[in-house]
């Protein structure tokens, strides 16, 4: 499926680096940060729960009364 991704001036210079750099296309190293994303996300949820369950202890304490 083709689709068109617009980024900003810092963000098209960021990738080129990034792709360059790993001897890479832009669409290969966009693809896969997608890709990492994607799959990070059950951790990153995981981790802001157990996040929110640690900083706000007492007041979720209070609210199970």
């Amino acid at each position: 499926m083709a689709m068109n991704l617009r980024l900003t001036e810092a963000e098209t210079e960021a990738l080129r680096a990034k792709a360059e750099q790993e001897g890479r296309s832009m669409q290969e190293v966009a693809r896969t940060a997608i890709s990492q994303y994607v799959a990070d996300r059950p951790a990153r949820l995981r981790a802001a729960i157990d996040r929110v369950q640690v900083e706000d202890a007492e007041l979720l304490d209070r609210l199970s009364k």
